[in-house]
């Protein structure tokens, strides 16, 4: 099952293979979701769609409108796309164990995707 969202950063990124990235620029990203289980809860869905949208939208809003560059969470840590997609991978797995989505939801693992663009995304996956 799958949700999306997105969110706009700022950030720079430090090295030369970056280019001009190593200046401050901005970043839309679109943000999917996808959670995996092995089989369905007795309502015939592997989690509430409606509770997987608000997670996700709460993970991406603690990033959006923001300057990472200036973020504690990413001090001395290039916040490139496979960075941020493991990083909003790892926020939802802990919602998920804090019970966000609901007790005992048969969720082990889940992909976070982030497209930069309409040709190029990164993906982060990770079991719960």
């Amino acid at each position: 099952m799958t949700v999306r969202d997105h969110m706009m950063v700022a950030h720079s990124l430090a090295g030369e293979v970056f280019g001009p990235a190593q200046r401050l620029h901005g970043a839309t990203f679109v943000v999917d979701a996808t959670l995996r289980g092995e089989h369905l809860d007795d309502d015939g869905i592997l989690v509430d769609i409606g509770r997987a949208t608000e997670l996700l939208r709460s993970v991406v809003g603690e990033l959006s409108y923001r300057n990472l560059d200036e973020e504690p969470a990413f001090a001395g840590t290039n916040t490139t796309t496979e960075v941020l997609a493991r990083h909003v991978a790892d926020r939802l797995a802990a919602g998920i164990r804090a019970g966000a989505l609901g007790p005992a939801v048969p969720v082990t693992g889940l992909v976070v995707t982030l497209h930069e663009s309409h040709v190029a995304w990164a993906s982060y996956e990770r079991s719960l």
